[in-house]
């Protein structure tokens, strides 16, 4: 099969961790006989710094013309820390998704029992978690319009819109992932209190219908804030608007016991971006210490995803669940063990996927 990607590392350690991701790419596609074709581009803050523009024409232009995109991360402290900054980074971020039509951004959140100690939850509350959390990616707050200050600059306003086939698409997208899984869907919205989230909980009602061997349940995001923490093997599918996604899915991460540790699929119009959750890290940038793993199981995601090779997918996660169980694995998590390099890392992985 013939597989064309983008690769775009972008900023801190993304040139590293992506690197690494590649490594077990080329061998599963010398394992399975894939032809690869990949090209890299500038995203982020290398891209600001390279030609003004964080997510350039040419690099869109790619990834348009790519079936799939291998994406590290975004983020630079010399744009954070000012606040006078006409052009950020994290403006490439939205405007890839925006452009490419990524709508919804997929999160699966899995518990590794050789990680099972590291969760700040206890164990028989994270054993086992299962679930997945989808979020609205191209609408909501973020996207919204007015937005600014007033001119004296001690007022500032956001707005929160959604359309109906904005919500239509997304919840039944989840539906679609419950039928596969265990048939549960929680819609997550603010209804007692937004508009927007008034139109998000009509619309699942309606849908709901047409699904009627999936549970559904409607719960408000302060509740599900608590239940993820409470009960989180009592989620399957969660569905949400773009800024309760944001906020929600970092707080599922840390229930693995490390942010290192998940990947993410964006589903997009034109083509899907694969990426880690985790940000640029740039005290780590260089170090050759980043944990490489959530980069390597986006690209087994970016297998199954894009092109539907679901056993590749599976023998890149086989070969992370036996690092981590030989203890080949990054500072961030070898507690009690000899901690490995990030490259170090990505050719054990390799060499496992290709024996």
């Amino acid at each position: 099969m013939k597989l064309n990607i983008a690769v775009l590392p972008g900023d801190g350690i993304g040139p590293e961790i992506i690197a690494q991701a590649m490594k077990a790419v080329k061998a599963v596609c010398v394992k399975y006989n894939h032809e690869l074709t990949s090209t890299e581009a500038l995203v982020g803050a290398t891209a600001i710094d390279a030609v003004g523009n964080p997510y350039p024409d040419e690099t869109h232009t790619l990834c348009m013309q790519s079936d799939a995109v291998l994406f590290g991360a975004i983020g630079s402290p010399k744009y954070d820390n000012d606040p006078s900054a006409k052009v950020r980074p994290e403006q490439g971020l939205l405007a890839m998704r925006k452009k490419l039509g990524l709508y919804a951004n997929i999160r699966p959140v899995t518990t590794f029992p050789s990680l099972l100690h590291q969760s700040p939850l206890r164990s028989e509350l994270v054993d086992g978690v299962d679930f997945m959390c989808i979020r609205e990616l191209t609408g909501g707050m973020y996207f919204g319009r007015p937005q600014g200050r007033s001119e004296d600059g001690n007022t500032a306003y956001d707005t929160c819109v959604y359309t109906r086939e904005e919500i239509e698409r997304i919840v039944r997208l989840a539906y679609e992932y419950a039928g596969k899984r265990r048939k549960k869907v929680t819609i997550v919205d603010k209804a007692n209190v937004l508009a927007t989230s008034r139109l998000w909980r009509q619309v699942a009602q309606e849908i709901e219908k047409e699904y009627p061997a999936i549970e559904t349940e409607y719960m408000f995001v302060d509740n599900a804030a608590m239940r993820l923490i409470q009960w989180p093997k009592s989620f399957d599918v969660l569905v949400t608007e773009n800024m309760f996604g944001d906020i929600l899915t970092d707080e599922a991460s840390v229930i693995t016991g490390s942010l290192g540790m998940l990947p993410s699929a964006s589903i997009g119009i034109h083509t899907s971006v694969f990426e880690p959750i985790h940000g640029s890290y740039p005290q780590a940038a260089g170090k050759n210490i980043a944990n490489p793993l959530a980069t390597i199981l986006s690209a087994a995601l970016m297998f199954e995803y894009a092109f539907g090779l679901m056993q590749e997918g599976e023998i890149i996660r086989n070969a992370v669940t036996a690092s981590m169980a030989a203890g080949m694995v990054t500072e961030d998590i070898a507690q009690g063990t000899t901690p490995h390099s990030t490259s170090a890392v990505g050719d054990w992985i390799a060499d496992y996927i290709l024996k």
